[in-house]
């Protein structure tokens, strides 16, 4: 009987790599945490991941041949501009430090956590495997 990975492992595939999207998304915030005009950005998890679990497409429906196909590049699912909780300091940056270092240490952790549920997943896969 073969193993069907995606019963096995359900959307923690698609968990994983949304949380390492995250962090990328993150660590650019706090990399241009003094860059003039640099707009905080993150990603709707919930959002992302309802939308990989259904295998939609992200992007825009071309009405014209000659359009651009929105779907090219990038594009990141549920990737939204941050609100700031502080007023604009006058350099329009809307990086708030203390909440992305937060933001990126929670998403750190669920990775993490994520990656030992696999982990566990994988170990009874292979036991059951072996017969064990």
């Amino acid at each position: 009987m073969a193993i069907n990975f995606e019963n096995a492992f359900g959307i923690h595939e698609a968990a994983l790599n949304l949380k390492a999207q995250r962090a990328e998304v993150l660590a650019n915030n706090l990399a241009n945490a003094d860059t003039p005009n640099f707009k905080a950005r993150d990603i709707d998890f919930k959002k992302a991941l309802q939308m990989a679990s259904s295998n939609q497409q992200v992007g825009l429906n071309r009405t014209h041949a000659k359009h651009f196909d929105s779907r090219i590049g990038t594009e990141i699912a549920g990737l939204s501009y941050r609100i700031p909780f502080q007023p604009d300091t006058g350099d329009g940056n809307s990086v708030e430090a203390q909440i992305e270092q937060t933001k990126f240490a929670e998403n750190a952790m669920q990775y993490q956590a994520s990656l030992t549920f696999l982990s566990g997943r994988i170990k009874g896969l292979m036991s059951a495997i072996r017969g064990e």
